[in-house]
């Protein structure tokens, strides 16, 4: 497993289906293409499940105050169909990314071994990044609870 990308150190470069937001479905979005933005990329492990739909709406209702000073993205390994059903669902305002093969996740050490029920499986872990402009990381949010989370965000954007 590889550590986070440490706050001061330059964001691992992605590439990916994206859909929402201001993004056709399926067109590819990388972090190149954001270049001069505050990106607040956040991974969550599954699609409408009450953590990462909590989260995700939290993101939602705060969206007047955040879309103001950064680009929202979200992460998780599920399909753009899947991503696609989650967004109209809970109308949710920006875009997520489609990281089937765990390409990003791996890139920003978030793909990891998680125990449920004593049983042991690979899953993304909640985490959140925000990366400057200049495309460095500036600040990391591991293990981000979906109550706290739109609080930390904008207190470092």
């Amino acid at each position: 497993m590889k550590p986070n990308p440490a706050p001061g150190s330059k964001a691992p470069s992605f590439s990916a289906p994206v859909v929402g937001g201001d993004y056709p479905v399926s067109q590819t979005l990388s972090l190149a293409d954001l270049k001069g933005k505050v990106v607040v990329l956040y991974f969550y492990p599954k699609d409408d499940t009450p953590g990462c739909t909590k989260q995700a709406c939290a993101l939602r209702d705060g969206w007047s105050q955040i879309s103001e000073k950064a680009t929202v993205l979200g992460v998780s390994i599920d399909s753009i169909k899947s991503h696609e059903k989650f967004i109209k669902k809970h109308s949710l305002p920006f875009a997520i990314l489609s990281d089937e093969d765990h390409e990003i996740a791996n890139a920003y050490g978030v793909w990891v071994e998680k125990s449920m029920y004593g049983k042991t499986y690979m899953g993304t872990e909640r985490t959140t990044f925000v990366i400057a402009p200049d495309g460095k990381v500036r600040a990391v949010f591991p293990k981000v609870k979906p109550d706290e989370h739109l609080d930390q965000v904008m207190a470092v954007i």
